[in-house]
């Protein structure tokens, strides 16, 4: 673990020149979403930071101001400075920053998508668990060649359908290749979605 590069972090160095960006949920850390970047891609590295935003001493990687309503001006710059984060990681551990893949859940999974939203070169694509639409950019990014799996659930009170699939329009609307799969559950994720998610990554890397 290192506090130098901004973000407190982990890094997994990989086989493989690919790297996962693994973006946890609120109240997480920069370990929980090691084991899971393992199964999906065990020849990849893994960079997962911790989100800086504490909610009642929970770490996020944004603020908000109410359940569902988001702090958009904090959400910038948090992904401005991921984004310096990356590439500062990028020097540091010798990965390719061009070769960047997130995966995130719930709160990581909104910053990953505001993270193609705004800074679309910074990521080759994402694997959004339980996301919502975080913010409209204010200018259509360029996402030709970018591939999205979203994983959304039928009975999740915190991404609501219509939100899901707004942001599964706007990705699409800028170019990317968006596969978007419902589960009849809530937030949490089943052992099905998360086979869903490897055969996806793979297929891509």
């Amino acid at each position: 673990m290192s506090e130098t590069l901004e973000f407190v972090h982990r890094y997994e160095p990989g086989e493989d020149p690919e790297t996962l960006l693994l973006l946890h949920g609120t109240g997480g850390d920069e370990t929980d979403l090691l084991p899971l970047g393992r199964h999906l891609a065990p020849r990849a590295g893994r960079l997962a930071p911790r989100g800086r935003v504490l909610e009642n001493g929970m770490p996020r990687f944004f603020r908000r101001l109410a359940p569902g309503i988001f702090d958009e001006a904090d959400l910038r710059r948090q992904v401005a400075d991921l984004v310096r984060f990356l590439g500062a990681a990028a020097k540091r551990y010798g990965f390719d920053p061009a070769r960047v893949w997130a995966v995130g859940y719930s709160n990581g999974a909104n910053m990953a998508a505001a993270l193609l939203l705004l800074y679309p070169e910074a990521l080759r694509g994402a694997v959004l668990l339980r996301p919502v639409l975080p913010l409209r950019p204010k200018a259509e990014p360029d996402l030709r060649g970018r591939a999205v799996l979203i994983l959304a659930g039928e009975r999740d009170p915190w991404a609501p359908r219509e939100q899901v699939e707004a942001l599964a329009w706007v990705l699409e609307a800028a170019g990317a290749s968006v596969t978007l799969r419902w589960h009849p559950d809530g937030h949490a994720m089943a052992s099905e979605e998360i086979a869903i998610a490897r055969d996806w990554l793979q297929r891509w890397l």
